[in-house]
């Protein structure tokens, strides 16, 4: 049974900075693209980046700059962010078996979801 597991969250201040974790289990010898998604209240889930089982790392646009994902072994990842503003307040999303591209990070199918963690950001 595949498994995934986010930490890292919580309450920030306004230009903080906080590191999400990412482990993936239940997986032998198989090694799926890996990505973060964040989903605010009112809001629909969106991509924030993604990391190929090949290696290349990928940003959706409107992320590139704060956010810098880390492939640290074939099934962890994280998520550095940086400068944090109130806008980023989200559950934040671990996922694999994603579809991660250049311009791509979604959900296939096949993409097995953490639980999410929650991230907010507040004075």
């Amino acid at each position: 049974q595949v498994q995934v597991a986010e930490s890292g969250g919580g309450l920030e201040q306004p230009g903080g900075s906080l590191k999400l974790s990412c482990v993936v289990s239940g997986l032998t010898s198989i090694v799926y693209n890996m990505g973060w998604f964040r989903q605010a209240p009112g809001k629909e889930r969106e991509g924030i980046g993604c990391s190929e089982w090949r290696g290349g790392i990928w940003y959706v646009d409107s992320m590139k700059g704060r956010f810098t994902i880390s492939r640290d072994d074939a099934y962890s990842l994280s998520l550095q962010m940086n400068n944090l503003e109130p806008e980023d307040t989200a559950m934040y999303y671990c996922a694999t078996a994603i579809r991660c591209q250049a311009g791509t990070v979604a959900a296939s199918r096949q993409t097995y979801w953490g639980q999410g963690t929650q991230v907010t950001v507040a004075s």
